[in-house]
């Protein structure tokens, strides 16, 4: 059996990232759908950030996305947070939503495009500088729609040359997390398409550089539990971008498509001790259609749900049924834990960390909801524009 106070220490130590553009306003490519009381400003988007950390325990950053979250003063930004009880975590580049863009941004075919691009990336870690934060996330939605649209060496050629001068930018305890996608908005090519390619380049430039694995970013039956075993092996997994899809990428809260595959990845962390290794545990999810803060909670409680039971997965039973060759007594031993209701046990932690013990609850009773739609009137929302 697990060692439970163990199994509690492990949970009151995770840390689970939430991001800035979760609590604004979000839709399909079709419509952005506006909520009241959603946040005007980062300001108040770290505002409700402590709410949902108030309520979990276990969210004290928060992930920027620049320029949504563009500031004149950034040091100001991360002492409003500190303040609240958090603090600024990854800085989220964007090189996907000026028209410059549209044939891609580091490895745009015009050198003119690509300075652009490499100069926002580096503004990125001047803010990370400001904010003190560790990670610059990178993704980049550059790729072709048809044969014969580019090169498609050439542009890893340019690709590369970006990443490195970024890499040469960071500081000493900063890193660079390299995201994939395999397709979206680029449907023939896309130039960061799998973590294979992500992990070459990361191999290539070095020990700062890491790969951030996107739950929702692969194709329908990929084994992602292999891919974070092989990049824990490696050392090259640096974070995950927690989220859930039924068909493509569908940004849906994390655990909602499938809990089991969740659970099973949470199980190669644990096993491959990436709960004490540096990654970083960050949401990245687009509510649409329910309300931003209850949402972002469930989030949190499913990941720390998938998490304790995979704690609790008895590895010594596991580790004699692997060896036996025994099939089903291995099969077990994992199907026991995740079929274990662990709601109980995050209750008492969240009771020792002097919470309330069913989250979701104490926000609803709290009164923030009714608070920040009477007062957030006018201005504009915050949200991703499309």
């Amino acid at each position: 059996m697990s060692d439970v106070p163990a199994v509690k220490a492990a949970l009151k130590s995770q840390a689970v990232e939430t991001p800035s553009w979760a609590y604004g306003n979000s839709g399909t490519r079709f419509k952005v759908f506006a909520q009241p009381g959603v946040p005007r400003t980062p300001q108040e988007k770290l505002d409700d950030a402590a709410q949902v950390h108030a309520f979990t325990g276990v969210a004290p950053t928060v992930a920027l996305h620049i320029p949504w979250d563009a500031v004149e003063d950034y040091g100001a930004l991360a002492k409003y947070a500190e303040e609240r009880g958090l603090k600024l975590g990854a800085i989220n580049s964007n090189v996907f939503q000026d028209d410059d863009y549209k044939l891609g941004s580091v490895t745009h075919p015009d050198p003119a495009v690509r300075r652009k691009a490499l100069g926002h990336l580096l503004e990125c870690v001047d803010i990370m500088d400001a904010t003190g934060s560790r990670d610059l996330k990178l993704w980049f939605s550059d790729g072709t729609n048809y044969p014969g649209q580019d090169d498609i060496a050439a542009r890893q050629d340019r690709l590369a040359e970006a990443l490195s001068a970024v890499y040469e930018r960071l500081g000493e305890e900063q890193r660079m997390l390299l995201e994939y996608k395999f397709f979206e908005p680029a449907f023939y090519t896309t130039d960061v398409p799998d973590w294979g390619t992500a992990y070459a380049h990361c191999l290539k430039l070095g020990p700062k550089a890491q790969v951030c694995v996107d739950t929702g970013h692969h194709a329908p039956g990929t084994n992602i539990e292999f891919i974070v075993a092989l990049l824990l092996r490696e050392g090259k997994l640096g974070a995950f971008d927690f989220n859930s899809r039924f068909y493509a990428d569908d940004d849906l809260m994390v655990g909602a498509a499938d809990p089991f595959q969740l659970f099973r990845i949470m199980y190669e962390v644990v096993r491959g001790g990436g709960l004490t290794s540096g990654v970083a545990f960050m949401l990245d999810q687009c509510h649409n259609i329910e309300p931003k803060i209850p949402a972002i909670i469930r989030s949190v409680m499913n990941v720390q749900e998938a998490t304790a039971k995979a704690l609790l997965v008895d590895r010594d039973a596991l580790a004699t049924a692997q060896r036996e060759g025994d099939v089903l007594g291995a099969n077990a031993v994992l199907m026991d834990a995740y079929n274990t209701d662990v709601r109980p046990l995050l209750a008492e932690v969240r009771e020792e960390l002097g919470i309330a013990p069913d989250p979701m609850a104490a926000y609803r009773a709290s009164g923030w909801a009714e608070r920040i739609v009477a007062g957030r009137v006018g201005g504009e929302q915050a949200g991703w524009g499309a």
